[in-house]
């Protein structure tokens, strides 16, 4: 596949990509950013993309393994423990 056939595949999935990516998101702004991200990230691994494989479900899987991990960061970081002691400003010392 060439650049321009890669690109123009790429682009053709573009509406049909923001409507997943609304689907897992429920926002349109963060659906906007994972849309951009996939398109980031396809561009960048095109070498990593198989002749004659599904190109429609490559870039899915991206999409959806972009989200999930950034599901999983985002859970990560809201679970961290903060280890300082800020017991003293809540009880209005």
């Amino acid at each position: 596949m060439t650049q321009v056939q890669f690109n123009n595949a790429l682009l053709g999935l573009s509406n049909k990509l923001h409507y997943y990516a609304l689907s897992l998101t429920s926002d349109s702004e963060r659906a906007d950013d994972l849309l951009q991200e996939t398109f980031l990230k396809a561009l960048t691994y095109r070498d990593k993309f198989a002749q004659n494989t599904n190109f429609k479900a490559w870039i899915y899987t991206i999409m959806k393994n972009t989200f999930i991990n950034d599901y999983r960061r985002n859970v990560k970081t809201k679970n961290t423990f903060d280890g300082s002691n800020n017991d003293f400003h809540l009880l209005g010392f």
